[in-house]
């Protein structure tokens, strides 16, 4: 059986191919649909490198092992499956100059298992998950260079990052380090090689692994909906945010060779729940638990802003991905065909795709322009009724099954309040001053990419 499929990309071949051999390719290319994690892996893509993948098909745990091979830069190379999920597995990838940018091409050629009889039961349910897979991986290389291409005429940084393995860092490291930057994680475990170490919580921080950085990018804090709001978690919260972001800014403030900017995440919590009052980064700050803590955390970045740092306050909306968050959350339920409205379901969701998220962080480092609040939401906020039929609609199944204010507040306490029922409509108005181009601005498209879902 044989499958094939081009895209057109804005860079030479050189660069396309370059983009391919950095760490964290495989990572960007890895649909976030897809049950697969990374097991082991040799560096680079050159003859013989191997990578260990481990996925899941229903409730069965797949290792898959692939070998690369027929290494020609910049013009292709091949990766074949030496055990795993297939009968045979052959992938090549190639790539030709194309006017003012170039063309990838993959062709892959792959046996079931059962032979005939396999191919009968499994192979057109086979192509298609394939056409999904080549899809997305498709459009987010297209994506990544075109971001990239945008700040050629920019050297590459060094980059130091705090909450690294969340949901947003773990997106972010890959996509920065395949643009060509080097990236420094600020750990609070024992650190490898090249990593900073902190914590928090006993204000400690190794300063002098961090001389030198160009750039920081400020994620780290405790989950708000990682259980319900009792005191001691509401002022874990809060620590979380305001005393790792200040012991953060005033060590950059110190250095000697500071950085020149500090991207530090915030919140839109920051505007607290204003019905359908159109808010942007020019808006007075609510009132409640989560806009006391945004301004806390704002303002934790003062003294890095005071020693003459670039920082911007990345005010994230709701961030959707299948790999955690709320949209996690949703997907059980509205699949099984158990989805629906939220209280009144007018209540407005500000939203933003992950992969606008960590488009949105890399703008703000490129762009010497932003500074302060900038808004990282998708242009186009709606409603929960609103979200909910268009989650419905690319999952093709009902949202009959509606949850009410009081048994909202009776599973989640206070939190129920503040992040399902409070109504927050909020536009990136500082992100497209600066012609910051979202992926998916709207939200039918974000989803069908992120759930590979192509109409």
């Amino acid at each position: 059986m044989n499958y094939a499929r081009e895209v057109k990309l804005p860079v030479s071949s050189s660069e396309a191919f370059a983009w391919h051999e950095r760490p964290g390719a495989l990572e960007r290319l890895i649909p976030p649909w897809e049950s697969v994690r990374v097991l082991d892996r040799e560096p680079g893509i050159g003859p013989g490198t191997r990578v260990k993948l481990r996925q899941r098909l229903g409730p069965l745990p797949i290792t898959w092992l692939a070998e690369h091979r027929e290494y020609v830069p910049p013009r292709q190379f091949r990766d074949i499956q030496l055990s795993g999920p297939f009968a045979t597995w052959d992938h090549v990838h190639a790539f030709r100059d194309a006017g003012d940018g170039s063309v990838l091409r993959d062709d892959v050629t792959f046996q079931l298992p059962g032979g005939e009889v396999g191919r009968w039961i499994a192979g057109g349910y086979t192509q298609t998950q394939i056409d999904r897979m080549f899809r997305y991986r498709h459009e987010t290389t297209l994506q990544d260079l075109t971001a990239h291409a945008r700040f050629r005429g920019k050297k590459a940084m060094r980059i130091a990052i705090t909450g690294s393995t969340g949901l947003v860092g773990s997106a972010l490291v890959p996509f920065l380090t395949t643009g060509g930057h080097q990236v420094q994680r600020i750990v609070r475990g024992k650190p490898s090689d090249g990593e900073c170490q902190w914590d928090p919580n006993a204000g400690t921080i190794d300063a002098a692994s961090l001389e030198g950085v160009d750039a920081v990018v400020h994620l780290a804090g405790e989950n708000i909906a990682g259980g319900r709001w009792t005191a001691a978690r509401k002022q874990r919260i809060r620590d979380s945010r305001v005393l790792g972001t200040r012991l953060l800014a005033e060590t950059l403030a110190r250095l000697r060779q500071p950085p020149r900017v500090l991207v530090s995440a915030s919140a839109i919590g920051f505007y607290g729940d204003r019905g359908d009052e159109q808010l942007d980064e020019s808006s007075a700050a609510g009132s409640g638990f989560l806009v006391e803590v945004a301004q806390q955390w704002e303002q934790a970045t003062q003294p890095a802003a005071d020693a003459g740092i670039r920082v911007v306050n990345a005010r994230f909306g709701v961030i959707l991905s299948p790999l955690g968050g709320a949209l996690k959350t949703m997907l059980p339920p509205f699949r099984l065909g158990l989805g629906g409205v939220i209280g009144s379901g007018q209540q407005y969701m500000s939203w933003i795709g992950l992969d606008d998220a960590v488009g949105a962080l890399h703008f703000a480092l490129m762009t010497d322009q932003l500074r302060g609040p900038v808004n990282v939401v998708a242009p186009e906020p709606l409603t929960n009724r609103e979200f909910t039929r268009t989650l419905g609609k690319v999952l093709h199944r009902p949202t009959i099954f509606p949850v009410p204010a009081p048994l909202a507040r009776l599973g989640l306490g206070e939190m129920a309040d503040h992040l399902l029922l409070c109504s927050v409509r909020v536009y990136p108005r500082r992100l497209q001053e600066q012609a910051y181009a979202f992926r998916n601005p709207d939200l039918e498209g974000a989803l069908r990419h992120l759930l590979g879902r192509p109409e």
